[in-house]
């Protein structure tokens, strides 16, 4: 049997999203399961908070993208590089107003995206800064090692995208997306956010 299909059998065991990658999600229920049960004073809830800033926007991210944010904060963290969620969800209106910025109104451009036309809008991206002590670093090689850190988690990386590079970006993908062009993808999660429909369901 291969590595990813023990990693999905043992998944499948525990209830969680079969996907073959052992990330926070499938080591929290290893953990909830085997460790928790054994140790009264174990921590039952998943991974750590992290940074106040962090959590903040954490807390605005769909459920699923949540241990995430926080696993890569940590993964940094234990390299030797300090990052912090600058950046969650983001209503249409806040994308509107940001596409704005450099066009109608004051400050350079920062996003190509109009309203419904990024991943923001739906819960399933964030945003790093890179920080030296309080010193935030707008452009510094760590990205690429945190970028490496996040695609290990399974996440998405803005890095590697070919027609525009966002090295702060990181995104969870539904798997209901795989194969899917962005743009079909983007009317999907449209779609579902007006019919109130589960983006990850």
């Amino acid at each position: 049997m291969k590595i990813d299909e023990m990693i999905a059998a043992v998944q499948a065991a525990l209830g969680v999203t079969v996907d073959g990658r052992a990330g926070p999600e499938t080591w929290g229920a290893i953990y909830a399961r085997i460790v928790a049960p054994a140790d009264a004073g174990a921590h039952q809830e998943g991974i750590d908070a992290v940074d106040a800033r962090s959590e903040k926007n954490i807390a605005t991210l769909q459920p699923q993208v949540r241990p995430l944010a926080r696993a890569l904060v940590q993964k940094a963290a234990l390299g030797g590089i300090g990052i912090r969620i600058i950046s969650g969800l983001r209503t249409y209106e806040e994308q509107e107003a940001l596409y704005a910025q450099g066009r109608t109104a004051p400050g350079p451009i920062v996003t190509k995206a109009r309203a419904g036309q990024s991943n923001h809008n739906f819960g399933i991206a964030f945003d790093v800064g890179v920080f030296e002590g309080n010193r935030y670093l707008g452009s510094s090689p760590k990205y690429k090692a945190v970028g490496a850190l996040g695609i290990d988690l399974g996440l998405e990386w803005g890095g590697s995208w070919k027609s525009i590079v966002d090295e702060p970006h990181f995104q969870l993908r539904p798997a209901w997306a795989d194969g899917m062009a962005e743009r079909e993808m983007l009317a999907e999660l449209r779609a579902r956010l007006a019919a109130g429909a589960a983006v990850y369901a």
